[in-house]
């Protein structure tokens, strides 16, 4: 799976998260800090990213900052995006089972490496339900996407 890694500054976890990825056999497209060329601040590396994800070009994106929210709200601004801001395996499991979240937002102030491995870990294992409700749930968040 391609994955788009986003990061705005080369902090905490932002040099494992490629790294990480790749073991698990992914390809990484990166952005912000962890590119060259590339502007640093979150909004525009946590957006190019999530572009990936708009345009087709990734699957999935692993987008952070300092808290993890600048990045998240970056990405949830482009449509088609459902960003989540994990802490924990238990909310990343979550986000992707009831959200069919496709962006990880992550925090490179709070989030240890064990901690990453964890919510990967939970990300990578957990498949978005099936069930009616949560689909129509998705569905909605489409449907207020259309409203803008």
């Amino acid at each position: 799976m391609r994955i788009a890694v986003a990061a705005d500054e080369r902090t905490g976890i932002a040099m494992t998260i490629a790294a990480s990825l790749r073991q698990r056999g992914h390809e990484v497209a990166l952005h912000g800090a962890l590119a060259e060329h590339q502007r640093e601040d979150w909004a525009w590396a946590s957006e190019a990213a999530a572009r990936e994800v708009v345009d087709g070009l990734a699957e999935q994106a692993v987008v952070c900052c300092w808290t993890g929210t600048g990045a998240s709200i970056a990405a949830n601004k482009l449509p088609g995006v459902r960003a989540a801001l994990c802490s924990d395996a238990a909310t990343a499991a979550g986000a992707r089972r009831w959200n069919d979240a496709n962006v990880l937002a992550l925090s490179l102030r709070s989030t240890s490496a064990a901690e990453l491995e964890e919510i990967l870990d939970a990300w990578f294992d957990t498949e978005a339900s099936r069930e009616h409700d949560d689909r129509a749930n998705v569905g909605h968040i489409a449907e207020i996407e259309q409203e803008r």
